[in-house]
């Protein structure tokens, strides 16, 4: 059967074309055009980039298409590689995996003596096209021109596995993935979001720079409209998939994708704060990362109970782990509210849930602890087995259930578990995702050959040994209550565990069924049928078709929306598993 799931959703915010201008010559065209309209015997034009972007084509696009008097290269100002290492050290630190958040600033990675002095040679230019480039470029200048150069988090880290980029102010092109990537997610992405965000209404133009080569940029004002269209319908981001040591083949015919990859072990199909958002404009197709709606509108999106709890952070994650053909996920905690709180500084877990998509015969779930168990042993068995001096019997201590397709597994942070081979888990959680203490990765390598990182010195402070066998049966396997049934639909609560705050509904329909946000967000998935069309009652949105096992958002704009059996699957059973936040 051919694969209908589409990775590649936009949002339609115009039938033309002219409004996007692509290719460097377009580009600069119009930059071009707007210093001419400002009739101004000088021009200033800052050029934003976020870290990742490639500034030696925007440079050289520069030199090609635009005449300067001066032209700035932020990173001409930056502080040497050394004192930035030794100033974002206490976030970095020296785990392997893990850092902690922190309060820096676009300028504190700046020599700022150095920048004042450059300061003071642009404005002493009377006469012609300045440009100033770089992360940080709106400090040097004020912008009569501001354009924003973006990426999508995915991006830069594609970026950083092909040693094409390093992190903000360092050297370390080559250094190892997951080290990039954590400075990444506790130090360069939250500080160049914090400055993107001040910048945000500033901003003339928006430019893509996704694809080499490829750039596209449009102005503000259809930017800025296609924010209000994606926050006011529902619609999906644009899923990416990762292979894995455990991953599995599924994905590969769902999802089409490349069959020559050893492996799929995620598909991230709903974590906004990575995911990339597409615009259609006529023929043209605009890539930006999906954070920034979340950024800048995130009480139409989220709703503002939710917002006033989070802010401005997408609480919810959908993703995919794939273990058919494959393994079983590594034996895993995740920290407590308290312990991520203090060790981390988060102000919230990653509680979660397993809904099984797909279960082989074989399939299974390892969920809490065995009863009695000696919890000592079990921790240096775990030591043991990680020195390399023994192997670790893990059904000797943690429970291993068998699960089947649709089944739906709570784990509330704190619970001992992983899934085993053969199964596609959709995992319905809250999204501080980097917060798993490995505690057993079953004696193998990663890909590259090296051994993953185990934190059995985080995660056996973190380990509620009271959630045995008994405790798992009764609270967290399969906790499903019937909330409404007609001739036509069923509607089932199926979690999450009472200390989480997500709430997850089930709905079997053959007919239409309508949904009230109650101006909460929402974000579903078709969990069985081949396709849903998705409605407005009042037309609101254009219809929306969704595929099997596709995730999407409904905003809290959103007051209601229908979900209706459709093509192929027409009068027949769906199923739609539907999450939200308790308020």
């Amino acid at each position: 059967m051919r694969s209908n799931y589409d990775k590649f959703p936009f949002v339609e915010v115009s039938k033309s074309s002219e409004l996007c201008m692509a290719g460097w010559e377009n580009i600069f065209t119009e930059v071009k055009r707007l210093v001419v309209s400002k009739n101004k015997t000088k021009t200033v034009i800052c050029i934003e980039l976020y870290h990742g972007v490639d500034t030696a084509e925007i440079l050289d696009a520069i030199r090609t298409n635009l005449e300067t008097v001066a032209l700035l290269n932020t990173g001409d100002f930056l502080k040497d590689t050394e004192e930035i290492r030794e100033m974002v050290y206490p976030f970095v630190t020296d785990d392997p995996v893990f850092g902690k958040m922190n309060s820096l600033e676009m300028k504190d990675f700046f020599e700022m003596d150095l920048v004042a002095q450059a300061q003071a040679e642009l404005r002493a230019i009377t006469a012609g096209t300045v440009v100033v480039l770089g992360e940080g470029a709106a400090l040097f200048a004020d912008a009569d021109i501001l354009i924003y150069a973006d990426l999508a988090r995915w991006e830069i880290q594609k970026r950083m596995k092909r040693k094409e980029v390093g992190n903000f102010g360092m050297n370390n092109l080559d250094e190892a993935f997951a080290l990039k990537y954590k400075q990444g997610y506790f130090v360069d992405w939250r500080v160049l979001d914090r400055h993107k965000e001040r910048l945000f209404d500033l901003i003339d133009y928006f430019l893509d720079t996704h694809l080499a080569g490829e750039p596209k940029m449009v102005g503000a004002e259809i930017y800025k409209k296609g924010l209000d269209k994606a926050v006011n319908q529902p619609f999906r981001v644009v899923p990416f998939f990762d292979p894995g040591p455990w991953g599995g083949q599924w994905l590969k015919e769902v999802a089409d994708l490349d069959r020559d990859e050893v492996n799929y072990a995620w598909g991230f199909d709903c974590v906004p704060e990575e995911n990339s958002l597409l615009f259609k404009l006529g023929e043209y197709i605009f890539e930006l990362p999906s954070i920034n709606l979340v950024l800048t509108r995130p009480k139409q999106l989220l709703g503002e109970s939710v917002y006033k709890q989070f802010g401005a952070e997408f609480p919810i994650r959908f993703d995919f782990l794939d273990t058919m053909e494959g393994g079983n996920l590594s034996l895993q905690v995740h920290p407590t509210r308290a312990y991520i709180q203090e060790q981390f500084g988060m102000d919230y877990t990653q509680d979660e849930s397993y809904y099984f998509l797909e279960a082989g015969d074989d399939a299974c779930v390892y969920l809490g602890t065995c009863k009695d168990v000696n919890a000592a042993q079990m921790i240096t068995d775990l030591e043991d087995a990680q020195n390399g001096s023994t192997d670790f019997d893990a059904e000797k201590y943690v429970n291993k259930l068998a699960v089947k397709k649709h089944d739906h597994i709570l784990i509330p942070a704190g619970t001992v578990h992983c899934s085993g081979k053969n199964a596609v888990v959709l995992e319905i959680s809250a999204t501080p995702y980097i917060f798993t203490f490995k505690l057993w990765d079953w004696g193998r390598l990663g890909l590259d050959g090296k051994p993953r990182p185990i934190n059995i010195e985080h995660g056996k402070k973190v380990i509620d040994w009271n959630r045995d066998e008994d405790w798992v049966k009764e609270n967290l396997f399969n906790n499903i209550t019937e909330i409404s049934v007609n001739g036509h639909s069923r509607e089932e609560s199926t979690g999450l565990y009472a200390t989480q705050f997500i709430e997850t509904r089930r709905h079997w329909f053959d007919a239409r069924v309508t949904h009230y946000t109650r101006g909460n967000l929402n974000v579903v998935n078709l969990v069985e049928g081949e396709e849903a069309v998705v409605e407005s009652p009042d037309g609101l949105f254009e219809p929306y078709v969704i595929h099997y096992a596709e995730t999407f958002i409904v905003p809290a704009n959103v007051p209601a929306y229908t979900v209706t059996p459709f093509g192929k699957s027409a009068g027949k059973k769906c199923a739609t598993l539907k999450a939200y936040i308790r308020i």
